[in-house]
C-alpha cells in the first residue's frame, strides 16, 4: 500500500475505484472467450485533467510467443515537483489470462515490482526505495483470469475491452489487481451501447465499484479511444496509433 504514496493527487480517482472493492465472487458464468481476438497495437495516449495536459502515456501491443505483451510507459509533469514516470510490462496469454507482470515508479522515490501469475494465485513483490528486501504477498482469485489495472498505466484497460463478453452484454464482474498497491478487487462493467464522439461512433463501457466510476470508448477494432473519469475530471484520449471507426 505505500506505493500508493508515489502517485500523484490528479490521478488518486482510479485508485479509489478498488480501495474498498473487497473481492468477491464472479459470475457463475465462465470467463468469457475473447470472442474479437487481440490485434497489435501501438500509440500514445494524452493525459488532461481538467482540460489541461497533465502527461502522456506511450504503449504498444503485440505478440509474444504463444501469448502477447502490453508496454507502457507515462510521463506525469507534477506542479512544483517535476515529472513522475510509470511503467509496466505486462504478458498475457491468447485468452487474456495474466502470466508476468514488471513495474516501475519514480518520482522523488523509486519503486519496482513483479507479479508472477500461477493457477488463480498472484505472488506479488514490490521493492521500494531504502529497503533491503522486497515485500511479499500473495493474494488467491477464484479464477486464473485476472485483470491487471496498475497505477497510472491507463492502456491496460484496453484489455477490458477484448475480455468482455460482448454478445452476453449486461453486468459482469472481473477480479483485478492492482499491482503497485499490493491490491485486490472487484470491478463490474457493463456496455453502454455506442456513442458518437467527436465525429465517431465508439463503443462504451462503463467499469464501476460503490465508489467511482470510469467510461471506456473503443473502436471496433476494440482499441481505447477514450478514457474518462468524471468524478476526478480525467480524461485520456487516444494521441496517436490505429485511429477510431467512425460506422458501426
Amino acid at each position: 500500500m505505500k506505493a500508493r504514496h508515489l502517485m500523484w493527487w490528479v490521478l488518486l480517482g482510479i485508485v479509489a475505484l478498488f480501495s474498498i472493492a473487497e473481492p468477491k465472487p464472479l459470475l457463475s458464468r465462465p470467463w468469457p472467450a475473447v470472442a474479437t481476438g487481440f490485434t497489435p497495437d501501438k500509440g500514445k495516449l494524452r493525459i488532461l485533467q481538467q482540460g489541461m495536459e497533465a502527461g502522456t502515456e506511450e504503449f504498444s501491443f503485440a505478440p509474444a510467443g504463444n501469448g502477447w505483451m502490453m508496454e507502457d510507459e507515462t510521463t506525469i509533469h507534477v506542479p512544483g515537483s517535476g515529472e513522475m514516470r510509470t511503467s509496466g510490462q505486462l504478458r498475457i496469454s491468447a485468452d487474456g489470462a495474466p502470466q508476468h507482470y514488471t513495474w516501475n515508479a519514480q518520482s522523488d522515490k523509486k519503486a519496482s515490482g513483479v507479479v508472477d501469475f500461477e493457477n488463480g494465485t498472484a505472488k506479488t513483490s514490490i521493492t521500494l526505495s531504502g529497503t533491503k528486501q522486497p515485500l511479499r504477498q500473495d493474494f488467491t482469485f477464484s479464477s486464473a483470469r485476472i485483470a491487471v489495472l496498475d497505477n497510472n498505466l491507463y492502456e491496460q484497460y484496453a484489455i477490458i475491452g477484448r475480455i468482455y463478453d460482448w454478445n452476453a452484454k449486461g453486468a459482469q464482474s472481473f477480479s483485478v489487481l492492482i499491482p503497485q498497491d499490493a491490491t485486490p478487487g472487484t470491478v463490474d462493467v457493463e456496455s453502454l451501447g455506442p456513442k458518437n464522439v467527436d465525429g465517431a461512433n465508439l463503443e462504451l463501457l462503463r467499469v464501476h465499484s460503490t465508489d467511482l466510476e470510469i467510461e471506456l470508448y473503443f473502436d471496433l477494432k476494440f482499441h481505447l479511444i477514450r478514457l474518462e473519469v468524471p468524478a476526478a475530471k480525467v480524461v485520456i484520449l487516444r494521441q496517436s496509433g490505429s485511429p477510431a471507426v467512425t460506422t458501426r
